[in-house]
């Protein structure tokens, strides 16, 4: 191999390096910002931030109580945020643990003015 062949392998090794997108960081949401939460299949669940800002959270598995209960998180010594693919609730009356998943991006709710 000549010199300008290995240049050539060499550059396509280190393209393919940077071509790799890095992990990002799991997205994490406050308890303490959510204005409401609603589940109507047991696999998604929806939350309404006090910003205006909706999530949508795409639950690991099945939740099928959560459609008709409340749940409550389960967090660790007093932390109030939660994020995706880490942190689960249980279905109050049947005690059902369900695991966040993957979130979709924010989408930020429009307002008409009059």
């Amino acid at each position: 191999m000549n010199v300008t062949s290995k240049s050539l392998v060499l550059m396509a090794l280190a393209g393919l390096v940077l071509a790799v997108p890095a992990h990002a960081a799991n997205i994490c949401i406050d308890t303490r910002k959510i204005d409401s939460s609603k589940s109507t299949d047991g696999k998604i669940m929806v939350f309404k931030m006090k910003d205006g800002t909706t999530l949508v959270n795409h639950l690991k598995g099945s939740c099928p109580d959560l459609k008709f209960n409340g749940f409550a998180w389960q967090t660790h010594s007093g932390d109030t945020r939660v994020c995706e693919n880490e942190d689960s609730f249980n279905v109050l009356q049947s005690m059902q643990v369900c695991v966040l998943g993957k979130f979709d991006p924010p989408v930020m709710e429009n307002h008409a003015r009059n």
